[in-house]
């Protein structure tokens, strides 16, 4: 028992340390980043002279099962083709999800060639019961996988013993 408590005692320390970065799963499984990418919202302007469309209030993208959410979507067309979109710029109450995680964020840049997407500012990761915070984290929808960095901290649940 007095092994269990100091075990647990030195993982409780480790885990209140910052950490440069981390990788970690995203979403359980692969985003089809192939799929159309969906946009909703209340508002929408297009500047035909910089090739953006912006898109405001209740913004939600969808593509495939990954879904992100945000006040404004900035979207930026690849040049001389508005029919296939470069990259998503999303500020404000950012919430991706996909799968069971989900991610907070301040802001989110999605490179749809790339299948790249990074979140920025008090970033904010939850798996279940786990969290992880940190100032930046970039997830590859094509492999699953992200990568936290900028005072990384973590919480995360031990495994309920049988």
């Amino acid at each position: 028992m007095r092994r269990a408590t100091c075990l647990a005692l030195t993982i409780s320390m480790l885990m209140a340390l910052p950490v440069a970065a981390q990788m970690v799963a995203f979403g359980g499984i692969k985003a089809d980043t192939s799929a159309p990418v969906e946009l909703s919202a209340d508002n929408l302007t297009v500047n035909q002279t910089t090739g953006q469309a912006e898109f405001t209030g209740n913004v939600l993208i969808g593509q495939g099962q990954m879904k992100l959410s945000a006040d404004k979507v900035v979207v930026q067309y690849v040049q001389g083709d508005t029919q296939k979109i470069d990259n998503l710029d999303a500020t404000g109450n950012v919430t991706l999800v996909n799968g069971p995680d989900a991610a907070e964020a301040q802001q989110a840049i999605y490179e749809v060639a790339s299948g790249n997407i990074t979140l920025i500012g008090d970033v904010l990761l939850t798996q279940g019961q786990n969290v992880m915070s940190g100032e930046r984290m970039v997830v590859n929808l094509e492999d699953g996988t992200a990568q936290m960095n900028g005072r990384v901290r973590s919480v995360l649940q031990p495994a309920e013993q049988q």
